[in-house]
């Protein structure tokens, strides 16, 4: 197959330096100066070292180029680019399945890729092109070194999920299939705002009992949040929800968490942001999941703290006194 990879980052090189190995990618930045550098190096130094691009893998600076002739494509940008790619795509008439691998809800519309997929793209039903997300555990900087790595793809037609995911299952890489798009886009984003919550407390030297509670009562806030979305409660158990996040509150190559540690460092957010290089998702998606659970009346303490402290200055001291002070209650609602 001819598969278009958008995006340059760490993650989507990584998942075009995997899919290559079986299929013909173009990987597509719209930097052209990143493109040429890659171009030369035939690897991705910016942000992956110097993991050489097999002969399968080309690179494109052009959208019109790349994805001419695609038979899937992959868009790895980040959410804040999402809805825009996915315009550029519908404008240039393509048909090509789109999936997505980018975790996060849209600044200002508090959407998730999912809806966002439905409003530029459309109904699958309707249109004939199938739409999905890739999520799970997973670091970019294992997946090129071939450590094992589990991922689920959801799209809402089993037939075509279960085809899509066998071109992408191989080798190191086990894809498993999903139904529920919802919970596996719900899940994907909101555990980056736990990590950034789980960095502060490790940050701050509290050690592996809190980082426990934190990662099992931010996934009830995540499954509560999800669930009243039409998410099914199996997913929030499954690689997308408990798995990834597990591996985003703990890995050492986990962005948000970084941002958390630093934060409890005392920088400011915007030295945080500033000295990461890299998109950390959770920052921007925290205010957005605030407000739209607030519109869905679903309790989320933590996901609040955590807005308080990147979005209202508020000390992490402060936040942690507050979550626990909050009143005795039972753990299950």
């Amino acid at each position: 197959m001819k598969i278009a990879v958008l995006g340059a980052g760490a993650w989507g090189t990584a998942l075009a330096m995997q899919i290559s190995q079986k299929h013909r990618v173009t990987l597509w930045a719209r930097n052209a100066g990143h493109i040429s550098g890659m171009r030369k190096a035939r690897s991705n130094p910016l942000y992956l070292g110097d993991f050489s691009f097999n002969d399968q893998l080309m690179l494109e600076d052009n959208l019109r180029e790349a994805i001419h002739d695609a038979e899937l494509i992959l868009s790895v940008v980040p959410t804040s680019g999402f809805r825009a790619i996915l315009k550029e795509i519908r404008s240039l008439n393509h048909k090509a399945p789109v999936i997505w691998a980018n975790k996060g809800l849209e600044a200002g519309t508090a959407k998730l890729p999912h809806e966002v997929a439905m409003e530029e793209l459309g109904d699958p039903k309707k249109t004939g092109q199938h739409w999905g997300a890739l999520s799970g555990p997973s670091f970019a900087a294992e997946l090129v070194r071939s450590l094992p790595t589990a991922l689920t793809l959801a799209a809402t037609d089993e037939a075509f999920t279960q085809s899509l995911a066998s071109i992408i299952h191989g080798n190191n890489l086990r894809v498993y299939t999903s139904q529920d798009v919802i919970g596996v886009s719900i899940g994907g984003a909101l555990k980056n705002v736990i990590a950034i919550a789980a960095g502060i407390s490790d940050g701050m030297g509290f050690g592996n009992n809190a980082r426990a509670a934190l990662i099992t009562r931010g996934l009830a806030e995540i499954t509560r949040f999800g669930m009243s979305l039409g998410g099914q409660k199996d997913t929030f158990m499954g690689l997308t929800g408990a798995g990834d996040l597990i591996l985003t509150c703990t890995g050492d190559y986990s962005r948000n968490r970084e941002v958390g540690l630093r934060l409890a460092k005392g920088q400011t957010i915007d030295e945080v942001l500033k000295g990461l290089g890299h998109v950390a998702e959770g920052v921007f998606t925290a205010k957005e999941v605030v407000n739209r659970a607030k519109a869905l009346h679903v309790s989320m303490p933590i996901m609040h703290e955590v807005n308080q402290v990147l979005s209202f200055s508020k000390s992490p001291k402060e936040a942690v006194i507050d979550l626990l002070g909050r009143e005795q209650k039972s753990e299950i609602h």
